[in-house]
């Protein structure tokens, strides 16, 4: 099943400092779960001024409480308190776009191929 999960940020004076201080471990985590097959599509949630304010991930689990319990409830920036406010939405995404993101991911893994060699 196919979860959109929202996670918005503190709006307090140390919510740059905690997103810095578990960011690579974040990133480090997204590289796994998309290597899983876990995530679909992520980016970042702007306003309409174009400031960050948080993230947004496409993924795939068996159910939301999978999903919370093999991710979520590990995840560097819930764990950081980044987040202040995670919404989890059930979606249906178009087989087009994620056609198009295993292609992604199938040049990517190329590339990084052909860099070692």
């Amino acid at each position: 099943m196919q979860f959109l999960v929202l996670g918005y940020d503190g709006i307090d004076e140390e919510a740059q400092a905690r997103r810095l201080s578990v960011r690579e471990d974040h990133l480090a985590g997204s590289q796994r779960m998309y290597a899983a097959g876990r995530w679909q599509d992520s980016g970042a949630l702007l306003d309409d001024a174009g400031t960050m304010i948080g993230s947004f991930i496409v993924c795939d689990f068996a159910s939301r409480e999978e999903l919370e319990s093999q991710w979520l409830n590990h995840e560097p920036y819930v764990v950081g308190k980044v987040w202040k406010r995670v919404e989890i939405h059930p979606v249906l995404v178009s087989p087009r776009a994620c056609s198009r993101f295993e292609q992604s991911l199938d040049a990517n893994a190329k590339q990084e191929a052909s860099a070692r060699s």
